[in-house]
C-alpha cells in the first residue's frame, strides 16, 4: 500500500452525494489547482449547526469543525453538502470558505434549482464544479471577481451560476499562479 501525499486536497461528503458527481469535482479540483486529491468523510453530520428558526444550516460552524478535524495531510478541505446553509447576513449561500484558510463548504441544495429535465444531468454537476472551485479559490486567497464569466465573480441566483465559466478569468489565474508559487516556497510543519 502506497503512502497518501501529504498537501492533499480533501473533499469531503456530507450526505449521501453520488460517487460520479464526487469524483466530477475531483477531476476539476486537481486540473485547477494542481494537488491531489482525496474523497473521505470528515464530518457525519452537521446537526450541529442547524438553526431551527431559520431551518438551514449555518456553514460558519461547519467551517470550523472541518479545520479542526481535517487530517494533517489535508492542505485543504472542501466539504460538499445537500443542505441548505446560510451566514446571518444573507438568506442563503451556496458556499463559503476561510479566505486564505484550510477550509470551505458549498451546498448543492439550491443548486438544483430551475433545472430542467433534458439537460439536469449535465447542468447540475456544472454548477457544484464552479461553486466548488469558486469556493477553494477563496482558500487560496482569491477574492470576488468583477468579470461576469470568471468562476470567481459573485452569484446571487442559480442563473448567474450557470452564465460563469468554469474556469479562472486571465487576472484571477495569474492571482493563484502568483499564491500557488509562495504556498510551495512556504515551509510545512507536517
Amino acid at each position: 500500500m502506497s503512502a497518501l501525499p501529504k498537501h492533499t486536497i480533501i473533499i469531503s461528503p456530507i450526505g449521501n452525494l453520488g460517487t460520479k458527481l464526487l469524483n466530477q469535482v475531483s477531476k476539476a479540483v486537481y486540473h485547477i489547482f494542481g494537488y491531489p486529491t482525496e474523497i473521505i468523510a470528515i464530518l457525519e453530520e452537521i446537526d450541529f449547526a442547524f438553526d431551527p428558526v431559520r431551518d438551514q444550516y449555518h456553514s460558519t460552524s461547519v467551517l470550523d469543525e472541518l479545520a479542526r478535524n481535517a487530517p494533517h495531510r489535508a492542505f485543504k478541505v472542501l466539504a460538499i453538502a445537500e443542505v441548505d446553509l446560510f451566514i446571518p447576513i444573507l438568506t442563503h449561500v451556496y458556499g463559503e470558505a476561510q479566505l486564505g484558510g484550510k477550509a470551505c463548504i458549498i451546498s448543492t441544495y439550491r443548486l438544483k434549482e430551475s433545472l430542467s429535465p433534458i439537460n439536469s444531468h449535465e447542468v447540475y454537476p456544472f454548477r457544484v464544479i464552479k461553486e466548488a472551485i469558486h469556493e477553494l479559490g477563496h482558500t487560496f486567497n482569491l477574492r470576488h471577481c468583477r468579470d461576469h464569466a470568471c468562476i470567481m465573480h459573485y452569484c446571487r441566483t442559480v442563473k448567474d451560476v450557470d452564465r460563469k465559466a468554469n474556469q479562472l478569468c486571465r487576472y484571477c489565474n495569474v492571482l493563484l499562479e502568483d499564491e500557488l508559487i509562495r504556498l510551495k516556497k512556504m515551509p510545512r510543519n507536517v
